[in-house]
């Protein structure tokens, strides 16, 4: 029963999460709820009983995807700064 619960509390994340990634309009922002959305993937599978693959998720999904993503957009410059 309660692995049922922590089952639909992830799903419910990962819904929540996925939306949060649609709807920032700052790329930072975006990029960290992306982030949280891997970390949920990862659980998911986890609870799935595919551990191999909630590994290869957190560490490449969550991980390192993010990193770059965040190292890139700290690369660029915003909207507002360029109009001035």
């Amino acid at each position: 029963m309660i692995e049922l619960v922590v089952h639909a509390a992830v799903l419910v994340g990962l819904i929540c999460a996925a939306l949060l990634v649609i709807h920032f309009r700052d790329l930072l922002s975006a990029a960290i709820a992306f982030g949280i959305f891997s970390f949920l993937l990862s659980l998911e599978f986890y609870i799935l009983q595919a551990p191999d693959v909630a590994i290869a998720e957190a560490g490449i999904g969550a991980g390192l995807t993010t990193a770059i993503f965040i190292v890139a957009i700290r690369g660029t410059r915003r909207m507002e700064e360029v109009k001035e």
